[in-house]
Formats: structure tokens, sequence, C-alpha cells
């Protein structure tokens, strides 16, 4: 055989194998994906079949390793089977009729029951918010559980790192969690972990570790977004708040000068036992150390004047649907009155988008606090090219003013329900990342939420449709460009 027909061969076997990606391509991305979703990665193997088949193998599935999904089953059945009955007795607090099936979707897709008997008290300063952890961490007699996506030793959160070490020493069982990528991604990040390292009594682990030279080899996108924090079983805090300083200590935040304005809530009562089962869900992931049927006592209603009821729900790629999403969507179409947004990072699915837009044209009132400014550029631009069509539909979009991030998580329906924590509205809070959302039934929750959305307003200016279309071209391509990154999840 000459050198040409070997060549021949080696390109009609190179053709033949492009041919076979492209039909498996075909057959298998469609499956159980979104038509755009789907789409985008097609072309990417069509155009690109080599790096583009590698990429998909890395990214393709927004799912965890199928151990960790078993853990997590195992842990709904036990959650399910301890709170049998509890969502069937009589409410104390009048509920509307649209809000009980909402309740059951969530105790479908996430185990945990709507409680009763709560109290929950919102931190929106950032410092004191640390403050306040810190000074629970201090209190702790049993046992102090913290997880949080971002955790850095710095000048600001030194204390809390100083509160966990004296709560060990003086016999306080501690378990620390913190997200690996999403840690290491920021200064001071060998620092902290050698600190974590030195202290005696305390537990840590890493979540979702990607380290391929350890065996710790997943996706390495798909990331722990929750923050909480359990103090003995009897307080809670969680939202969106990480431990770190609000400059997020990158050079570039400071000559901006950019600071977080972050909020967290401090709830009271049996809603206590839901976010410490999700803690001890997370570190039975991480240390494979089962301790939830010794761990989760029953917590009992608090006595206050202004009690709420509070659902725990858990989502991310350990779960089968998007348990946040549909819990969002389904509070969007139930609202009468008013929805009032707030998401730093908003990039919504279209089945959220059409939710939003045709409340708004159903003359409800539906605002949205957004940040002037972004501090990730890709998700700024693709945030803001969905404006135009918000503000065509009628919906009032609230810039807060720079240098602040504007970066808490909740939204309200009427003025009956709120939902806060970690989740934004955008593609990867929805599929990529695990997330706590509390959903808060209570006019006098909604109270508290309605006051801090005024004092949003006040340091916020009104973007109008006029500006908007008047924007620079170059904004526009940028916008549009970068909304196409969305699809690819």
């Amino acid at each position: 055989m000459d050198g040409t027909s070997v060549l021949a061969l080696i390109a009609g076997a190179i053709l033949l194998v492009d041919l076979v990606i492209r039909i498996i391509a075909v057959v298998y991305i469609p499956q159980n994906r979104r038509p755009q979703t789907a789409l985008a990665w097609l072309l990417a193997i069509f155009f690109l079949p080599v790096i583009g088949t590698i990429l998909f193998l890395l990214l393709g599935s927004r799912y965890l390793p199928k151990r960790r999904r078993e853990q997590q089953a195992e842990i709904n059945r036990f959650i399910l089977d301890l709170t049998a009955g509890i969502d069937k007795t009589r409410a104390e607090i009048e509920r509307p009729a649209w809000l009980e099936p909402i309740a059951t979707l969530n105790r479908t897709l996430g185990a945990m029951p709507l409680v009763e008997g709560n109290s929950a008290t919102l931190l929106p300063d950032y410092d004191e918010s640390i403050q306040a952890m810190t000074d629970a961490v201090n209190a702790a007699t049993e046992f102090v559980h913290s997880e949080f996506y971002i955790m850095i030793l710095d000048d600001t959160t030194a204390p809390y790192f100083d509160a966990l070490e004296a709560a060990a020493k003086r016999g306080v069982t501690v378990r620390v969690l913190l997200d690996h990528i999403a840690t290491w991604r920021y200064p001071r990040y060998r620092e902290t972990v050698r600190r974590l390292g030195a202290m005696e009594g305390v537990e840590w682990h890493l979540m979702l570790p990607f380290q391929p030279f350890k065996g710790e080899l997943r996706r390495p996108d798909l990331r722990n977004h929750r923050k909480l924090l359990v103090i003995d079983g009897d307080v809670a805090f969680t939202g969106s708040q990480n431990i770190i300083d609000s400059s997020y200590l990158k050079a570039k935040n400071i000559r901006r000068g950019l600071h977080w304005k972050d909020l967290m809530v401090r709830f009271h009562g049996p809603v206590v036992a839901g976010i410490n089962a999700l803690f001890l869900s997370d570190w039975y992931a991480e240390s494979d150390e089962q301790l939830l049927p010794s761990e989760v006592p029953p917590v009992a209603a608090v006595n206050t004047a202004h009690p709420v009821n509070a659902q725990v729900v858990p989502s991310g790629p350990a779960f089968d649907g998007e348990n946040n999403l549909r819990l969002f969507n389904s509070l969007l179409y139930a609202a009468q009155e008013r929805i009032i947004i707030c998401s730093p990072y908003f990039v919504p699915d279209e089945s959220m988008l059409y939710a939003i837009t045709t409340a708004a044209q159903k003359g409800l009132d539906v605002q949205l606090f957004v940040s002037e400014i972004g501090d990730q550029p890709v998700v700024y631009h693709a945030q803001r090219s969905y404006y135009e069509q918000l503000l065509k539909a009628g919906v009032r979009i609230w810039l807060y003013r720079s240098p602040t991030v504007l970066h808490p998580k909740h939204f309200t329906i009427d003025d009956e329900v709120a939902v806060i924590g970690s989740s934004n509205m955008d593609m990867r809070s929805f599929s990529l990342n695990l997330e706590i959302s509390v959903m808060v039934h209570g006019e006098s929750f909604v109270t508290q939420l309605r006051e801090l959305e005024a004092d949003y307003r006040a340091h916020s200016r009104e973007l109008g449709l006029e500006e908007w279309l008047a924007r620079p071209l170059r904004s526009q391509v940028l916008d549009n460009v970068a909304r196409l990154t969305a699809t690819v999840q």
C-alpha cells in the first residue's frame, strides 16, 4: 500500500469518527436538556468537534456523581419519615389557599415541611451581621455548624475564626464547611486553611473539592453556594452573606471602591431543624459521616408576638429537578398584587422571564432591584440584555447606586410571602449551584422586607425605557453576546 492510500485511509477514518461523534451528539445531547442548551452544545461540537466534545465530557452533565445523589435521596427519606404528619396540623396563621399546593411542591421536591411558630429577624448591615454570628458562636454550648460558600480569614472575619476556636476549646462540637473553588479564588486562601487546620478540635472540610491529583475530580463549576450557621439547634442564620470582608479583598474591587451589601436572617423555632438538616446533609456528602438521626432534635415553637411559617427549600445538582426555579415560578404566578425582587445576578430562564413579564402585563406592581455596576462582567452584561423586555412589559427596574454591589437575594409576593436565601435568579443558581432558600409566610416578615425595599429605593435610581434604548451600540453588542453564554449549562 503506497503513501497516498495510507493517507486516504487515515482521512476516511477521521471523517468516519467525525460522523459518528455528530450522530451520537444529535441522539444523546438533547435528552433531558433545554432546547437552547442542547443547541449550544451541538453547535460547539459541530464547529469544533474535538474541543467541543472534550468540553461536553467535562461540563455537559449538571448532576453531581451518583453517590452524592443517592446520599441526598437517603436524607430526603429520613426527613420525610421524621416529619411525617407535621404539615397536616391545623395552621395557627391563616394561609392563602394558593400557598398550600406550593408548600406541597416544596415538600415533594426537597422533603422539608412548612413549619409554624418561628421568629425571623433581618440583619441588613454587613459588619453587624458578622458580629451577630460571632456572638452566637461565642454563646454556643453544644454545637456550631458553619457552612459558607466563601470563608476567608481577614481583619473583618478574624473574630469569627477566633470564636470558632474558642468554642472548640470549651468543649463545643464545631463543624465547618467551605466551598473549595469559591474560597480558593480569593486572597488569603492558604492562610485560611492553615488557620482552620491549626484549630484544635475544629472539624472542617472543603465542599466539592476539585483536586485531581488527590482523586477529587468532578465538573469544576458545580459549586456549593449555601451560606448558613446553626448554633445548638436553637438559632440559625442564612442569607446572601459570605465570611469575608465587604470589599472581597480583590485589588480591582478596592481600586473601584466596591463594597458588598448583603442580608442575613436570624431564625428561631422549628425551621432551625430544617436548616440544620441541610448542613448535616452536606456534612455527610463531604465526610461520609451520617449524623442526621442523632443531631436533628425537634425544635419547639418560639413565643413571639409575630410568629411566621417557614419552609427550607434545598436545591442543586444533587436533586433531579430545579427546586428553586419551580418554587419561584409557582409564587410568581400566584401573586395577586405585587412582586418585588432583589437579585444581584438576574439572568432568568425563559419560563421565569414569562412569569415576571406576564405578571407586569396583568397590571401587577412588579419591581426589580439590581446594582448599577457589576463585579462579574459577563453576568453583568447578560443581565442587562433582559432590561428592554422587562421595561416594555411594565417592570420597574431600580439600579442601586455604585460603588455598592447590592448582593441580597430575596423577593416578596403581595403582603403574604417572601423567599430569602443564597439563590440568585440566574441559570447558575437554578442548575449548577447547591442553594438554600427559605419560604416565609407572615405579614410581619414581609413588612420588614418592605422597609428594607424602601431603603433600597432611596439609594437607587429608576431606569427608564427611553434611557435604556438610547444606550451606546457597544453596550448593546456586549449585552447580547453575553446573553448567549447563559444557554450553556
